[in-house]
């Protein structure tokens, strides 16, 4: 990325925020850091960062409450909000997700997939969102063709349906995002046509079967993300 980003990393640990800090500072991004929910504020409005690493139990104000009052701003609508947990309660991730969350890191991580995991999430802000060359993307072995409706897996052509490659073309929008089944329904069939949850399985189901199940991942409760 030619500009680097701003990252905040929020945690009540120090330990763990001087790691994170140690291994992303190497990458050249910006750091900054805070130790609880109020300090996150703070610095987020000081700050002005692309990413934060949110941790989800602090003391006093945890991780979901910071993300509900940064999202109060529509100036913080670009942040990306990826929360930092050792726990996998479905709630606790749905909660996290439905006040403005966009994903998950876990603990413990090593810093190779650390920094990897940032950088993929970095791909979908739009200061460093990935740029399509004359509509074209590559992700992985998957290569899609925006004008032309063509999606290759390995130089090998994978026939989809319409709707099918409408789907693909969203998930693969925002990689790591996970797009809840009413967005899904919203942008793929429209407001006017009456879908059930079953139409939508099905069609991931198929396209897990021709792309590879690998490529899309559900979140229980919530909806679909588009991996590689």
């Amino acid at each position: 990325m030619s500009k680097k980003a701003k990252i905040l990393i929020v945690d009540d640990e120090k330990d763990i925020v001087e790691i994170l800090k140690y291994n992303l500072s190497k990458e050249g991004y910006k750091i900054e850091t805070a130790h609880d929910g109020h300090e996150a504020l703070e610095k987020t409005a000081s700050f002005h960062p692309d990413l934060i690493v949110l941790d989800i139990m602090m003391p006093g104000m945890d991780g979901i409450e910071v993300c509900e009052k940064i999202r109060e701003d529509s100036n913080n609508n670009d942040i990306i909000i990826a929360f930092l947990t050792a726990r996998n309660e479905s709630f606790t991730q749905i909660s996290a997700l439905e006040t403005g969350g966009d994903d998950f890191i876990n603990k413990p991580i090593k810093p190779s997939v650390f920094k990897s995991r940032i950088k993929a999430l970095l791909r979908r802000h739009p200061k460093f969102s990935l740029k399509e060359k004359e509509g074209e993307v590559q992700y992985g072995k998957i290569f899609i063709d925006y004008e032309k409706f063509i999606v290759k897996k390995e130089d090998k052509n994978i026939s989809l349906a319409k709707k099918e490659f409408e789907l693909l073309s969203l998930l693969a929008s925002k990689p790591g995002k996970v797009f809840k089944r009413k967005e899904i329904m919203k942008t793929v069939w429209g407001n006017d046509v009456i879908v059930g949850d079953r139409t939508i399985d099905v069609h991931i189901r198929k396209l897990r079967e021709k792309i590879g199940k690998k490529y899309i991942e559900t979140l229980k409760g919530v909806g679909y993300k588009f991996s590689f």
